[in-house]
């Protein structure tokens, strides 16, 4: 077991890898009653085209597998899993997101009981085509749902305008009819692949003594049959820097309008340090454009043009990176206009002082330290982290030598207009 040490925060985090190849990290935290545990596996909505373990050419499966696949993980031969955590006294839960999928608990007792549930229940799938066409029919009514959801349909209605090929800009669950084609060999296909303990990571937090929690962990994991640790080949299409569409408005019934300004990065090919560099320094961009003290957030919201749902965000993985601006308004034109504006401005004459960059630098600082004290941050956060070959506690002294030239690099990831696309959700009544 290897202890890290992380003085600046004041946090100790403990680590090993089994010999089946799965990454063990237990970060206790004093103080706390919960106990967050996480295993994820390095599987999400993207990892659509792969060569499947023991095969050598590569296969393309049904959109929305990945998805698919976390529902059906639940449902037993015996019976439902959440039943067994609920005796427990856990709250169980799950989620895929485009490059991983995660299986959770939090509980202030029976710690051990809930982690072998855990870790037993995602490593034994359980699928048959019976139950797999029962699923099609219910996760159906879950797109359909995501389907009347304004904001839903707004954030990936951006991402979709901005990729041509990348299947980032297919929505996580798929479509009620490429769900349709996945069969239980599909899935135990994907399980297989993916869902090898070398691709996974376990992650605990909170109330945990790591001297007893990593051999418990060792001891489940020795007591099963894995097969040797293998390489995943995934393939990925090529992706232009331009946006496939640059501008489409949906109605729907909404009582205001919603606009989001999709910037798409150009700077995605990278991990580790330089990922993290590159993500912190766009997320200080952004405050500098579009932060409270910044000269657009004043004057746009002083004109009415943007109210209390206005917010921005920079998001990348490892291949695929982009920035939204979005607000409710009713005054769509003007405001995605001033967004753009600011963005030319920015390309033209902006310039962003050292005494800027060391406050935002602070501010940033400041919010990561006390996101520190929720477990649940930690948990949701630290695999991603840790997929992309980054530190989740290297943020403080990363943001710390942050330079200007680190931030214009960022800026001009996704600077370039041929990169900005606008989508805009009307009233009903509304329509042109």
């Amino acid at each position: 077991m290897n202890k890290i040490q992380f003085d600046n925060i004041q946090e100790t985090l403990y680590t090993k890898t089994l010999s089946n190849g799965l990454t063990v990290y237990i970060l206790p935290k004093r103080g706390f009653s919960k106990t967050f545990v996480t295993f994820t596996t390095k599987y999400g909505s993207i990892d659509r085209m792969f060569e499947p373990r023991g095969k050598s050419e590569v296969v393309t499966v049904p959109d929305g597998i990945a998805h698919f696949l976390e529902h059906k993980m639940f449902e037993k031969e015996d019976g439902d899993v959440f039943q067994k955590f609920s005796v427990n006294g856990a709250s169980a839960n799950a989620f895929t997101s485009f490059t991983r999928t995660a299986y959770l608990f939090s509980a202030t007792d029976k710690l051990y009981e809930n982690t072998e549930v855990l870790l037993d229940f995602v490593q034994e799938p359980y699928f048959t085509e019976k139950t797999v066409e029962k699923e099609k029919g219910i996760i159906a009514q879950e797109i359909t749902m995501y389907d009347d959801q304004p904001d839903w349909r707004l954030y990936f209605g951006t991402i979709e305008n901005m990729f041509h090929e990348h299947p980032v800009k297919i929505d996580i669950a798929g479509t009620v009819e490429s769900i349709q084609h996945i069969t239980a060999d599909h899935l135990y296909e994907c399980y297989n692949t993916f869902y090898h303990p070398s691709n996974m990571v376990l992650f605990v937090v909170g109330a945990v003594d790591p001297d007893e929690m990593i051999p418990f962990i060792e001891k489940n994991q020795n007591g099963k049959k894995f097969e040797a640790p293998h390489t995943i080949t995934r393939e990925f299409p090529t992706e232009p820097d331009t946006v496939a569409i640059k501008d489409r408005t949906l109605t729907m019934d909404v009582t205001k309008p919603k606009l989001n300004v999709g910037m798409k990065c150009n700077h995605t090919n990278i991990e580790g340090e330089e990922m993290l560099i590159h993500e912190l320094s766009s997320a200080l961009v952004l405050d500098v454009l579009f932060g409270r003290s910044s000269t657009f957030y004043t004057e746009a919201y002083d004109e009415g043009l943007i109210d209390e749902s206005f917010s921005y965000d920079f998001t990348m993985e490892k291949g695929f990176g982009f920035a939204m601006v979005a607000s409710d308004t009713d005054q769509p034109e003007k405001l995605k206009e001033k967004i753009l504006q600011t963005m030319k401005d920015m390309r033209t004459k902006g310039q962003i002082s050292d005494e800027e960059l060391d406050r935002l630098r602070k501010k940033k600082i400041g919010q990561f330290v006390r996101s520190l004290n929720s477990p649940e941050f930690i948990a949701n956060q630290f695999t991603r982290y840790t997929f992309n070959k980054m530190n989740l506690f290297d943020v403080v002294p990363t943001l710390e030598k942050l330079t200007m030239k680190d931030l214009q690099n960022a800026f001009q990831s996704i600077a370039d207009e041929g990169g900005h696309s606008v989508y805009t959700i009307l009233p009903s009544d509304q329509a042109q």
